[in-house]
């Protein structure tokens, strides 16, 4: 035995370090298998080591990103680095699995050697002996439980929701959208949820976003597509002044104008809210750098600014597959991270029916089955016609409906609700009915 080699796989080391540094993703993937620990060749642990330090910044490890962290060290040269990156697997889990199970049972020979070592000895008190070898069982299962609950564990946080309901005034469990209703009934913006803004072109999909994250008063990576960080800031600076955003970016401002807008700024100077203009191109790059905003500048929620016009790296693949993988993807990118991502898109349009609807959800059922809420806008003002009921006989003009057409947990909504037209911007008008469809029965 004292010669046999403890359980280990260089070759698999090799693999799962050369996927990390090649695959964007593939780290994230298996991170919850691996510490430094797993790796038995000291040279690969410190390349762990070294990528693990790299993520914590909140940059991307890659071969030359873990080069320059290593260049100070002797022991590992940038050849033998270069050899370990030449490695790549699709199954990148199946290999963490084999090093997590293997430096699992080396730990087992390390209590097994602790137990025997004390076997012959009568110092240690057997119940200490007993005590740390427990202990060290005990730590040997945590990673693998940390995100495993019971039943009863689901139930406590229920109840303690329960008694925050029963409060006089119910709090919010997640961010304000500034909608009362929509506050009341879903508790705010949700950590982990996919909220889906829908509509079709000028319905004000882009303004909706941007009303719900400034409400939010929530530290938010912003992604658009389609505009620059300067006209999305004008937007912004237009909702706090009542000033266009196009006189903002191209009419000299005077006098009061000019007043109103510094005075924006003076406001909204220090709000958390990000951009990246170098993630925009792609789902891939977009996913990557809501991860760095996580872990560099905690973000509590992300916008996506729209998911017809991403571009995505899957070829073969029909529209209608692409856009049902984003937002799946997105779904799981909130829930991993817990924050909430807002995704904007398009509805196909129907000149006989302009009310809008989630068959009409441009290339995918699939999107509303990923979404945890989804809000579809209707401006009837745009095609001088009238709100459908119960809401037919209210004015158009300045008024928008929003239809909670989907809420996992929360049911069925409409509200009317205010938008200025100048400022592009939703807001909640008091004096608008409500109407609510009722809440469906769980089963």
């Amino acid at each position: 035995m004292e010669n046999k080699p403890l359980p280990h796989s260089p070759e698999a080391e090799r693999l799962v370090l050369g996927t990390i540094l090649t695959q964007r993703e593939a780290l994230d993937e298996i991170r919850d298998l691996l510490t430094p620990d797993t790796f038995y060749v000291h040279i690969h642990r410190r390349i762990f080591e070294a990528i693990l330090r790299i993520t914590a910044r909140g940059e991307r490890a890659d071969l030359i990103t873990v080069m320059n962290e290593l260049r100070d060290d002797p022991g590992i040269s940038p050849h033998e680095l270069a050899g370990i990156a030449g490695n790549f697997s699709f199954d990148v889990y199946q290999h963490a699995t084999l090093l997590y199970e293997k430096a699992q049972r080396r730990r087992f020979f390390e209590i097994g050697h602790y137990l025997v070592g004390h076997c012959f000895s009568e110092f240690a008190e057997i119940g200490d002996v007993l005590t740390v070898s427990i202990e060290r069982l005990k730590a040997m299962c945590e990673t693998s439980r940390s995100s495993i609950s019971t039943l009863d564990d689901a139930m406590r946080e229920v109840c303690e929701q329960m008694s925050r309901n029963l409060m006089s005034e119910r709090e919010l469990t997640g961010y304000p959208t500034g909608f009362q209703e929509f506050d009341h009934r879903a508790g705010g913006l949700q950590r982990s949820d996919l909220i889906v803004v829908a509509g079709d072109t000028s319905m004000g999909k882009t303004s909706l976003a941007i009303t719900l994250m400034m409400n939010s008063q929530a530290a938010v990576a912003y992604y658009s597509m389609e505009m620059k960080k300067e006209q999305i800031a004008a937007r912004i600076l237009s909702r706090e002044s009542g000033v266009p955003a196009s006189q903002i970016l191209y009419d000299p401002l005077m006098d009061l104008k000019l007043v109103e807008v510094d005075h924006a700024i003076t406001r909204l100077q220090g709000r958390p809210i990000y951009f990246d203009d170098r993630s925009t191109s792609g789902i891939d790059t977009i996913l990557a750098s809501i991860r760095t905003m996580k872990l560099r500048y905690h973000i509590e929620g992300a916008v996506v600014d729209y998911l017809q016009i991403l571009n995505v790296n899957m070829r073969g693949v029909n529209k209608e597959q692409q856009m049902g993988d984003v937002a799946r993807r997105l779904k799981n990118l909130a829930r991993e991270l817990d924050i909430w991502i807002i995704a904007l898109s398009q509805l196909n349009r129907d000149q006989s029916n302009t009310v809008p609807s989630l068959h009409r959800l441009r290339d995918s059922g699939q999107i509303a089955e990923a979404a945890d809420v989804v809000m579809l806008i209707y401006r009837p003002e745009v095609y001088n016609r009238t709100y459908p009921n119960p809401f037919q006989d209210y004015e158009t003009v300045g008024t928008a409906m929003i239809d909670i057409a989907k809420g996992r947990n929360i049911g069925l909504l409409k509200f009317l609700c205010g938008f200025h037209k100048e400022c592009a911007y939703f807001y909640e008008d008091k004096k608008i009915p409500r109407y609510e469809n009722p809440v469906p029965l769980p089963f």
